[in-house]
């Protein structure tokens, strides 16, 4: 074990205290998820305690960062969903997409992306405002000499 608290590096399976420590979302939080169908343990522990590989920690970390952009839980379901099936995607299979499924899995990815990147310029902007407003609040508080 190594890392921050005892957290693993990337390698085996991991326990939800471990995903919770990795992710910083509350135990709570993932349970939630997990009751939501957002994300699933990808195997057990000998004794039934769920375990979570690196590719459930990154779904978490999609829903993690798409709430803190005020995305909705049901968008961040949309887009796992096409990315899923995107990723699943396998030509010759029967996996295989549809051409017109699969373009518009991709429109409806980039569109997450651009409400994503809409979404960080406007709290940069946000951002800029609170940081003048902190500014002229210190330059009231300099007294003169």
């Amino acid at each position: 074990m190594s890392g921050v608290r005892g957290v693993r590096s990337a390698g085996g399976p991991l326990q939800l205290c471990e995903v919770a420590a990795r992710t910083e979302l509350p135990l709570r939080t993932i349970r939630q998820y997990e009751d939501s169908g957002l994300v699933m343990p990808s195997t057990a522990s000998e004794g039934g305690f769920p375990l979570y590989t690196e590719a459930d920690v990154d779904r978490l970390m999609v829903i993690r960062r798409m709430r803190s952009l005020g995305f909705s839980l049901d968008e961040s379901r949309e887009l796992l969903t096409a990315m899923d099936r995107l990723a699943a995607d396998r030509p010759g299979t029967d996996t295989e997409l549809d051409p017109s499924e699969h373009a518009a899995l991709v429109t409806l990815v980039q569109r997450f992306e651009q409400a994503a990147a809409d979404r960080v310029e406007e709290l940069r902007a946000q951002l800029m405002r609170a940081e003048e407003f902190a500014a002229s609040l210190r330059s009231r508080l300099v007294c003169p000499v």
